[in-house]
C-alpha cells in the first residue's frame, strides 16, 4: 500500500521537481563520499557537498579539489552524471518557461483567478471593448473565449485567452466561469443571423448551467430570438442591429455635418449607464423634479423602465410611480 502511494505521488510530481530532488540526492551522495575518501581535503560534509555542486555545474572555483586517484575518479564520475543532470535541469526550466508562454498565447492555459470578466467571441467590438475596459480600469482581469482565433499576443492585448467552444463545460471550466463576475457574449458576424443567435443562446445556457448567479449580457441579432435568449438565462439583451439601423437613419435624415458618432461613443465610454430603483421619497413626483434632484448627485436622468418597457425622455410633467426603475448616466 505504501509503495503504491509512493508511485502515485512520484508519477504526479512535475519533472522539474523530480530532477531537483534527484540532483540534491546525488550531490549529497558525492559530497559525503568525497569527505570520507579525502577527509584532509574536505574536512566537513558540507564542504564536500559544496565541491560536488561547483564541479557538477562546471563552475570550478578551485577552492576544493581531490588530490588522490580515488578522489579524482569520484570527480570524473560526478562530472559524467551530475553535470548532465544539472544541464538537463536548466534546459527543462527554460523549455518549461517557453511552453508556458506558448500555452498562454495559444489559449491552452487554465485561468485560476476570480472576479474576472468573461468575453465570448473575438471581433472588432470585442477588441474595442477590451481597450475601453482597460483604459477605465487597468486592474480589470479579462478572459476571452473564442473558437476561431488561433492565438493572442499578451503584449498587445493583456488578457487571458482560452481557445475553444464556449458551449462546452470543459472550456468554461478553463475560464473559471464559476468564479467570474460577469459574462458577455458577442454575435459571430461571420455566420448568418440565425446561426449566430443559436450559438449565443447555447453559450448562454452553458454559462448559466455553470454559474447560476452570473449576469450574462448577450448580443442577439434577430428580434425573434430575444425570448429564447432570456429563457436561456441572459440577464441583458443587446440588439446591435436595431442600434445601427437607428444610427443610419439619423445620419440619413441630417444633412448638416455633426460630430462623428465614434467621437460621441468615445465620450460615452467614460460614462456609466445605471438602473436605479425609484426611492420611496421620489414617488408621485414629476420627471423634471426628479431629474433636477439626480443632477445634484452627478446623475443624468435619461428615462425610466416601467412594466419592462423603456420610456426615454418622457414629458417634464410625467409622474413616476412605485416600481419604476430610473435609467441614468453617471461618470465612471
Amino acid at each position: 500500500m505504501i509503495i503504491k502511494q509512493f508511485k502515485l505521488i512520484y508519477f504526479r510530481t512535475p519533472i522539474i521537481v523530480k530532477l531537483l530532488i534527484t540532483i540534491l540526492i546525488l550531490m549529497c551522495f558525492f559530497g559525503i563520499l568525497i569527505h570520507f575518501v579525502e577527509p584532509s581535503q574536505f574536512p566537513t560534509i558540507f564542504e564536500g557537498i559544496w565541491w560536488a555542486f561547483v564541479t557538477a555545474a562546471t563552475v570550478g572555483f578551485g577552492d576544493f579539489a581531490p588530490v588522490t586517484t580515488s578522489g579524482r575518479l569520484i570527480g570524473i564520475l560526478l562530472i559524467l552524471t551530475g553535470g548532465g543532470l544539472i544541464g538537463f535541469y536548466i534546459t527543462s526550466i527554460a523549455s518549461g518557461t517557453i511552453k508556458r508562454e506558448q500555452d498562454i498565447e495559444y489559449g491552452r492555459l487554465v485561468y485560476k483567478g476570480t472576479g474576472h470578466l468573461v468575453f465570448v467571441g473575438w471581433n472588432e467590438r470585442t477588441r474595442q471593448l477590451i481597450k475601453v475596459v482597460l483604459e477605465n480600469n487597468p486592474n480589470e482581469n479579462i478572459v476571452l473565449i473564442d473558437r476561431t482565433l488561433r492565438h493572442v499576443s499578451f503584449n498587445e492585448y493583456p488578457i487571458h485567452f482560452i481557445h475553444g467552444d464556449a458551449t462546452e463545460d470543459t472550456i468554461l471550466a478553463k475560464a473559471n466561469i464559476r468564479h467570474a463576475d460577469r459574462a458577455l457574449i458577442t454575435a459571430e458576424l461571420i455566420k448568418n443571423e440565425r446561426q449566430a443567435d443559436t450559438y449565443t443562446i447555447l453559450a448562454t445556457v452553458a454559462i448559466r448551467g455553470n454559474n447560476e448567479n452570473i449576469p450574462i449580457i448577450a448580443e442577439v441579432l434577430s428580434k425573434t430570438q430575444i425570448e429564447n435568449a432570456l429563457r436561456a438565462g441572459a440577464t441583458t439583451i443587446v440588439r446591435s442591429n436595431d442600434f445601427m439601423s437607428a444610427l443610419f437613419y439619423h445620419e440619413l435624415t441630417h444633412s448638416i455635418a455633426v460630430t462623428p458618432f465614434e467621437d460621441i461613443l468615445h465620450i460615452l465610454s467614460k460614462q456609466q449607464f445605471l438602473h436605479l430603483p425609484l426611492a420611496p421619497e421620489l414617488e408621485k413626483k414629476q420627471f423634471a423634479a426628479i431629474s433636477h434632484h439626480l443632477l445634484k448627485g452627478d446623475h443624468l436622468l435619461l428615462g425610466i423602465i416601467r412594466d419592462k418597457q423603456y420610456r426615454i425622455h418622457p414629458s417634464a410633467d410625467f409622474v413616476l410611480e412605485h416600481g419604476d426603475v430610473l435609467v441614468t448616466l453617471a461618470r465612471l
